[in-house]
């Protein structure tokens, strides 16, 4: 029987995240669900944005869901981002981030692409410091080992779909040291999974003018931390925009679905949020840590077809509700 640590969150997550669980209860029949807690508002509550018990309760299920959080945008005593937190305490270093081409809400066809992000370590380690000189300065960690670990993951995504290009995105000709290192121990295990003739590479502000340009020459980026959240939101875009973009913390053995869109403090309540991140989240769960890629088609068809039928790309006066009927209804 397959556990689900359910983490709500802030903002609009606790209007989302039921969608999700609801989807994946009708696809997985005695499906248990734990809820905990995380998130902005737990600090607020607890004096800790992560509880030890949180960390412990996805470490017994496995698998978990994560709404969305708000954070401050300036230095709280004691606060460190809830995500952040889950990430690295439970090594979940790899985030999976699609953008494909959808029904009705995608600008352009024919665009699938899966951004590989690095997630533990590059500027997101959190080391920053005044020197007292008026300068304020940050560390950036690039480790051999997370790299290979990415690129690792990398080849068994490409195996899995069949790659046609791998494309390692980095900035080695300002940062010689921690972005060559990243893209020369990437490129060595690829070759030894035997995908170096797919390699190519791009270089940061190439790839996103490139990403904006002509997105469907992409098919798998592999990337560090900061490039990798800044390039995938940039070409979530072409999926239909943050309100659709999910993500998969990946890790050995455990694994967390998160909607890329944040808390939206100003529609919270207001049963506007669209629930299709999180969804498209829970369908990543299925097809990469469950190994169930039947049952991850079959929600996200049901996802393409409510589209289908909706024929709109407005859904400001579309309840959560209304969403989420749509496409629960074609799960069966």
């Amino acid at each position: 029987m397959k556990s689900l640590c359910v983490i709500a969150g802030d903002g609009i997550g606790p209007e989302v995240v039921p969608v999700a669980v609801d989807a994946l209860e009708r696809l997985l029949p005695g499906l248990r669900t734990c809820e905990a807690d995380a998130g902005w508002g737990c600090f607020e509550r607890m004096g800790t944005s992560v509880p030890q018990a949180t960390l412990d309760l996805m470490k017994d299920c496995g698998a978990g869901i994560f709404g969305a959080v708000s954070s401050p945008s300036h230095a709280v005593a004691g606060y460190r981002s809830a995500i952040l937190t889950l990430r690295q305490a439970l090594a979940l270093n790899c985030n999976l981030r699609p953008v494909r081409s959808w029904p009705v809400i995608s600008p352009q066809p024919n665009i699938d692409m899966l951004i590989l992000r690095e997630n533990s370590e590059g500027l997101y380690v959190g080391r920053e410091r005044m020197d007292g000189e008026g300068r304020a300065l940050a560390e950036r960690q690039i480790t051999r080992r997370a790299s290979e670990q990415l690129a690792q993951r990398t080849a068994e995504v490409a195996a899995l779909r069949n790659a046609r290009r791998i494309t390692l995105v980095h900035k080695a000709n300002v940062l010689p040291l921690t972005c060559g290192l990243f893209r020369d121990s990437a490129r060595q295990v690829l070759a030894q999974a035997g995908w170096d003739a797919r390699v190519d590479e791009r270089l940061v502000d190439v790839a996103a003018l490139q990403l904006v340009a002509s997105p469907e020459q992409f098919d798998l980026i592999a990337t560090t931390n900061l490039f990798g959240d800044i390039l995938s939101d940039l070409a979530c875009h072409w999926s239909g925009g943050l309100g659709t973009a999910p993500s998969l913390n990946w890790g050995d053995g455990i694994a967390l679905a998160e909607p890329v869109h944040g808390s939206a403090p100003d529609i919270a309540g207001t049963g506007r949020a669209n629930p299709l991140a999180a969804l498209l989240s829970a369908a990543l769960l299925l097809r990469y840590h469950w190994q169930l890629p039947s049952l991850a088609d079959q929600l996200e068809v049901a996802v393409s077809d409510f589209l289908k039928d909706a024929g709109t790309v407005d859904f400001a006066d579309r309840t959560t509700r209304v969403i989420a009927d749509g496409v629960l209804a074609r799960l069966g």
